[in-house]
């Protein structure tokens, strides 16, 4: 596991391996099943969802070897002169292959003169040479190019998904991690299987043994304590702007990420409307939060008096939007307090 990074280790191998494209794999594989092969491809998405891993699968699919496979990153090779030489390249037959691939990766960031250099091949490809282009900013591209291309836009993973691979890895890995720590790495790698997979290396090379406690994931992640998290949730329940601006300060103080932060407050809040008013999710609900965080949102569910409802949750959601915009990182989360206490206030 220290020798080789998680994203490596674990990355697809074939159409069965890939999660959360599956419009993609449905498409292509059908496609190449029944020999329909483009001679330019555009992969075009997110980062870490899995652009050049389909790209490497396509390769195998058409029976390319690692011998005729060709993967270069247009972000350090992006001049004229790199282009020409692969124009020269592609000219040359498979060694032992019926095709060789070529797979250009964050090519947006090829220059003006490389693209009109590349655009020459794209018109005119040899039978036997197909394009695999990838990028996360499709926009940059020139039409001329996109035109030329079968483009498939890669959407990101869903939490769910993430938490299921989170959760799969550190299983292989041979260590027990328990499903809110795989919810909180799902929702640090902010859409991408590599970075939720990096967060997730930087745990287990942190661990001392198999069994990682979910005090320890909060604690290498720099995520928030559950006990700062309810505290904060639990002065909404209360209309408690006291004890809300605390924990929000000492949140801040202790340099955590406010969007997380508030990210973790609305999970609790949303699963104790839930259990208020949906009960029968309560088993869904359990498999989401360690024991001790699930019985905290259930006592709050259960008690009648606790301001719980859907204008709090909606307050709560326009401060986690506004959330980067302002000078103090903190103040949309004490303004939305502030205006969830006010009624309460005012009555005084």
């Amino acid at each position: 596991m220290a020798d080789i990074a998680l994203y490596r280790k674990y990355r697809p191998e074939n159409w069965n391996d890939v999660l959360g494209q599956e419009h993609i794999v449905a498409a292509l594989e059908q496609a190449l099943a029944s020999g329909s092969i483009a001679h330019a491809y555009l992969f075009a998405g997110p980062r870490g969802t899995g652009k050049t891993s389909i790209a490497r699968i396509v390769a195998r699919a058409i029976g390319c070897t690692e011998k005729d496979c060709y993967e270069m990153d247009a972000a350090s090779t992006r001049g004229i002169d790199d282009i020409r030489e692969l124009r020269e390249a592609v000219r040359t037959f498979p060694f032992e292959s019926p095709y060789k691939v070529y797979i250009i990766d964050e090519v947006h960031m090829l220059t003006k003169e490389a693209f009109n250099a590349l655009l020459k091949t794209l018109e005119e490809p040899p039978a036997h040479a197909v394009f695999i282009l990838a990028t996360t900013e499709l926009h940059k591209l020139p039409e001329t190019i996109v035109s030329r291309c079968q483009t498939y836009h890669f959407k990101k993973p869903t939490q769910t998904i993430l938490k299921k691979m989170i959760a799969k890895v550190a299983e292989e890995e041979g260590v027990e991690l328990p499903s809110a720590s795989a919810d909180l790495i799902a929702l640090l790698g902010e859409g991408s299987f590599r970075d939720a997979q990096g967060v997730l290396q930087k745990v287990l090379g942190s661990a001392q043994g198999k069994k990682i406690p979910h005090a320890h994931v909060e604690m290498i992640t720099g995520a928030p304590s559950s006990a700062l998290v309810n505290d904060f949730v639990k002065a909404v329940a209360e209309k408690d702007a006291s004890v809300g601006i605390a924990a929000t300060r000492k949140a801040a103080s202790a340099g955590i990420d406010m969007k997380l932060y508030l990210y973790l407050v609305l999970q609790k809040l949303r699963a104790a409307l839930l259990l208020r008013f949906a009960p029968g999710m309560k088993e869904a609900i359990a498999e989401e939060l360690t024991a001790e965080d699930f019985a905290f949102v259930e006592r709050l569910a259960k008690d009648k008096a606790a301001a719980l409802n859907s204008a709090v949750l909606s307050e709560l959601l326009s401060a986690y939007q506004s959330l980067g915009k302002f000078v103090i990182p903190e103040l949309p989360l004490e303004l939305a307090l502030m205006r969830i206490v006010g009624e309460k206030e005012e009555k005084k």
